[in-house]
């Protein structure tokens, strides 16, 4: 058994109690229950049992769930001749996702129904029906085809989270384009290198967007981007912040200039289920980023299919997911939201400005039924107390969702307790842009402990294993996958091996995943860290979520970050940095009883070489806590791709910890 599967003073995660227990009556009117009664199925334990067994029936009949339209329906839902590693869905099927999140409504109750909800940093707010949706989609398809971009051109999208991003993503896909989503905190090089790997023929971008009440400019960024992008003819400028621009001439359209004139009516593509309709650029922690291919028919209806089943998200209710369109919850929230009929919110600002219940206000005003957030947002938010969260009402929150991290069970406690009001669940959902949604999630079906998920998403056939393959309960393993789904990326884009050699290279048609997991007593699930972040002091394994949650615990500290590092006995030894709540002072008494703390939970071999306090921890835009920058800025070595960091300057404050 693993160091980490024991040696916490309260067994985390094992050994926990439950805090919630599902509600009769919502189990009885989910979503869930209605397609196992559809199909005879007695248990969700019998669901799952059911779609590991048969991939094709789960997937053929998930679609009919979602009344997804073809317009030529598929001759054979799964074809497996090139083994799990490359399956091919729908063949023969022809559809396009824009119509199943637009077109299809428009003759429908649903058309006048808000699709997207909103609000800007200073507050200005807009809405879009699905009516008025589908217009401007129209208008911008339309804008698109009239520069020469259509069917199988890439199109960047480098811009703030504002509805003509949204706009534009579902135009680029309604002509049968690929959308490059990109990060709108890159770089000029990160932009280059993934313009250039998706060679992109135009890109979306805007002047600039506001942070914190500043300015931040994005057009000059695309302008030096582009000197190494041959392949970008036309660039579509968003004028948001009216910041003035350089525009060349010949290759930059002004937005208002080219979108507001066309026609409010535009042909749907007719593409094939299994055309590209994305490729998403991730960073990875070595080498180029890797771009995920997605299809028509796969990344939508995994997202979708993940919000309909696990989280209950019913039609005409209102999702706001925390993110940016560069990572891929950006895209899931659009996909899987529109193809429901449900309302998705955007927020174009940071989520403790101008007050730090900026986010619990977003919630009332924008009547969100499913708040996502990530651990460590919470962790910050906790440090200000209660009295944030209880001027609000939060009244229409049926559940919040959570990704990014692995909970501390004090963090998991304060908002379900603080938020959700002990009585609604925590949707604790894990998976990837690879995945196109979940392995893991919450749902309404099972009880809860802090950071447990209830288990696989439908249609996962997810396992935990030892390093032999060999499943196990009661400790920690590797998160596997047994058998393809339909949200599976098609590959790396133009490099089939690097993704053969990153899921499937350690076991035998098992998707290996780098997560390491755990299954209590209970049949609960957790996520405990990425196996690449792994520590092993003189071979012992401990994962970095283990040390985490014990500082984390500590009244003094908002949150923290483990790393191991090299030692010429050991192998590794820990090294931790505590970022302080603002009312507390670092000190050398803080520093012995936070590492006596680490040692009399985990043992004296585990004691940390050290605990260092810090500012701030470099952290994504999706809140993933970067500890490989962390660990090569401790060792003086060179971070490697820092162009996925929210703040680039907390790089500096680890340097600068002590």
């Amino acid at each position: 058994m693993s160091a980490s599967a024991n040696t916490s003073p309260d067994g985390f995660p094992f050994n926990q109690e439950i805090a919630w227990e599902p509600n009769p009556e919502w189990i009885a009117e989910s979503n869930l229950q209605a397609f196992m009664d559809a199909h005879g199925i007695d248990s969700l334990e019998a669901l799952l049992d059911r779609a590991a067994a048969d991939v094709g029936w789960f997937w053929d009949a998930a679609l009919e769930d979602l009344g997804i339209e073809f317009y030529e329906d598929y001759d054979e839902i799964v074809d497996l001749s090139r083994g799990i590693q490359f399956p091919k869905w729908c063949v023969g099927g022809k559809m396009n996702i824009v119509h199943n999140c637009l077109d299809k409504w428009q003759d429908t109750e649903r058309s006048t129904q808000d699709a997207l909800r909103w609000e800007a940093e200073d507050g200005s707010t807009r809405s879009l029906s699905f009516r008025e949706l589908h217009a401007e989609v129209c208008r911008c398809a339309n804008a698109l085809r009239s520069i020469g971009i259509g069917k199988g051109d890439a199109v960047g999208l480098y811009m703030p989270m504002t509805p003509e991003i949204c706009i534009a993503f579902l135009a680029i896909a309604k002509v049968g384009g690929v959308i490059l989503p990109l990060f709108s905190g890159y770089g000029p090089g990160a932009v280059a290198t993934r313009l250039k790997g998706g060679r992109a023929k135009a890109v979306f971008t805007a002047d600039g967007f506001a942070r914190r009440g500043k300015a931040i400019r994005m057009k000059d960024t695309i302008d030096e981007a582009l000197t190494e992008c041959p392949t970008v003819e036309h660039v579509i400028v968003h004028n948001y912040q009216d910041i003035e621009v350089p525009m060349q001439k010949g290759r930059d359209h002004w937005w208002h200039d080219l979108v507001p004139a066309q026609e409010t009516e535009a042909t749907t593509e007719r593409t094939s289920a299994e055309d590209t309709v994305m490729i998403i650029y991730t960073s990875g922690t070595t080498g180029r980023p890797k771009g995920a291919v997605h299809t028509h028919c796969g990344f939508p209806i995994k997202g979708a299919q993940d919000m309909y089943h696990s989280m209950d998200l019913k039609p005409g209710e209102c999702m706001y997911w925390m993110s940016d369109m560069g990572w891929m919850m950006g895209p899931w929230l659009v996909f899987g939201t529109l193809c429901i009929g449900a309302t998705m919110v955007f927020y174009d600002g940071a989520p403790d400005y101008p007050d730090v219940d900026r986010l619990w206000q977003l919630v009332d005003d924008h009547q969100v039924t499913h708040l996502g957030v990530s651990p460590t947002l919470i962790r910050a938010l906790k440090a200000h107390g209660n009295e944030p969260v209880q001027r609000h009402s939060l009244e229409t929150l049926r559940a919040v969702g959570s990704t990014g991290s692995p909970w501390d069970p004090e963090s998991w406690k304060w908002l379900f307790n603080t938020v959700l009001k002990g009585n609604k669940p925590i949707l604790n959902y894990s998976g990837g842009t690879e995945i196109s949604g979940g392995i893991l999630c919450g749902n309404f079906f099972k009880p809860l402990k802090p950071g447990a998920f209830s288990g696989p998403v439908p249609g996962m056939d997810a396992d935990v294993v030892n390093a032999a393959g060999e499943p196990v309960r009661g400790e920690v393993g590797e998160l596997v996958i047994r058998q393809p789904w339909i949200g599976m990326t098609r590959g790396f884009w133009e490099d089939e091996q690097r993704y053969l050699d990153s899921y499937w290279s350690r076991f035998d048609d098992l998707w290996v995943h780098g997560d390491f997991a755990a299954i209590d007593e209970d049949g609960l699930w957790y996520i405990l860290g990425r196996s690449d972040d792994t520590i092993k002091v003189a071979g012992k394994r401990l994962g970095p979520a283990e040390v985490e949650a014990l500082l984390n615990a500590h009244e003094q500290v908002a949150e923290s970050a483990a790393i191991g590092v090299p030692h010429d006995v050991k192998g590794q030894e820990l090294v931790a940095y505590a970022v302080l709540k603002p009312s507390a002072e670092a000190s050398d008494e803080l520093r012995e009883e936070l590492l006596e703390l680490v040692t009399d939970a985990l043992g004296k071999p585990l004691k940390p070489r050290e605990i260092r306090f810090t500012e701030a921890l470099p952290k994504t835009r999706n809140a993933k806590v970067m500890r490989r920058v962390i660990k090569a800025t401790y060792l003086g070595e060179d971070p490697g791709d820092v162009s996925s960091l929210e703040d680039p300057a907390t790089v500096e404050a680890i340097r600068q910890a002590s």
